[in-house]
């Protein structure tokens, strides 16, 4: 029987969000637009918060909304979320993103 696996956007979006808030110096996410910030306002954060998938055709690409801690390096930072979410995806997902774009949109003390 031969079949096929398809991971959604949400679910990618999901995964990544994890990944991101476990890299040292990840304060949390941030809104990537309007929508989500209005649901945070409301309560109703969800893992996936700051996660963008875009797709182009059977590829994905990532854009994550970052907090990072006061005093921390925001390029190694960057870095390690780039290859923590490469590694995860690759392994635990079988897929690879054509792109992974890290936004450092906000510093905050902790």
């Amino acid at each position: 029987m031969t079949g096929s696996i398809q991971i959604t956007e949400a679910a990618l979006a999901s995964l990544i969000g994890l990944i991101a808030h476990e890299i040292p110096g990840v304060v949390g996410m941030a809104p990537a637009n309007l929508k989500e910030g209005i649901s945070r306002v409301l309560g109703r954060a969800n893992v996936s918060d700051g996660v963008v998938i875009s797709r182009d055709g059977n590829r994905f690409a990532a854009d994550l909304y970052v907090v990072v801690a006061y005093g921390v390096s925001i390029p190694t930072v960057a870095r390690n979320i780039v290859e923590r979410v490469e590694h995860t995806l690759k392994t635990q997902a079988g897929t690879e993103l054509t792109a992974i774009r890290v936004h450092a949109v906000g510093v905050q003390r902790v």
